[in-house]
């Protein structure tokens, strides 16, 4: 059995690595919901839209490789199988088909919402156990709060037409 050693205690590894998993799957289901949308969003913001999934998702799956990697570091196999992604997500769901583009923006509003609350959970709890895991996730979320304000800027654009 191949073992990794990491310098954190038994006790700090283990939760870390759960909040890790959890934050992966979060992350991993984003980044294929945004693909999603980016596939099938249509309305007069296509375009800007369009481009803006892409960039998020893209930035997604960075930090989806970030947490991935701090699990390896700490001795623990990072699992992002579809089967565990579709079993474990904590995010909303689209709907099959095409979506109009206020269902894309009111659909990613409200998922930057409750996927930042957990993050805010797991920041706490690793503080705890692991100040660098707990950095990581800061940094990760600084930057989900970011595309959550660009998307919530696109909703406001939306009601105002």
């Amino acid at each position: 059995m191949i073992q990794i050693r990491s310098s954190l205690e038994e006790t700090a590894r283990t939760e870390t690595a759960e909040l890790l998993q959890e934050t992966l799957v979060d992350l991993v289901d984003l980044s294929i919901l945004g693909k999603q949308a980016h596939w099938t969003v249509v309305g007069p913001r296509f375009r800007t839209l369009h481009l803006q999934l892409d960039e998020m998702v893209d930035a997604t799956r960075r930090h989806a490789d970030l947490v991935a990697e701090r699990a390896s570091a700490l001795g623990v196999a990072p699992d992002a199988r579809a089967v565990r992604i579709a079993a474990q997500s904590g995010l909303p769901q689209l709907p099959a088909g095409w979506l109009t583009d206020e269902t894309v923006v009111s659909h990613f509003v409200d998922a930057y919402a409750k996927l930042i609350d957990r993050m805010r959970v797991r920041i706490d709890r690793t503080g705890r156990v692991d100040p660098v895991t707990q950095d990581l996730l800061i940094q990760i979320t600084a930057e989900l709060e970011k595309q959550s304000w660009m998307f919530q800027a696109e909703q406001s654009g939306i009601a105002h037409r």
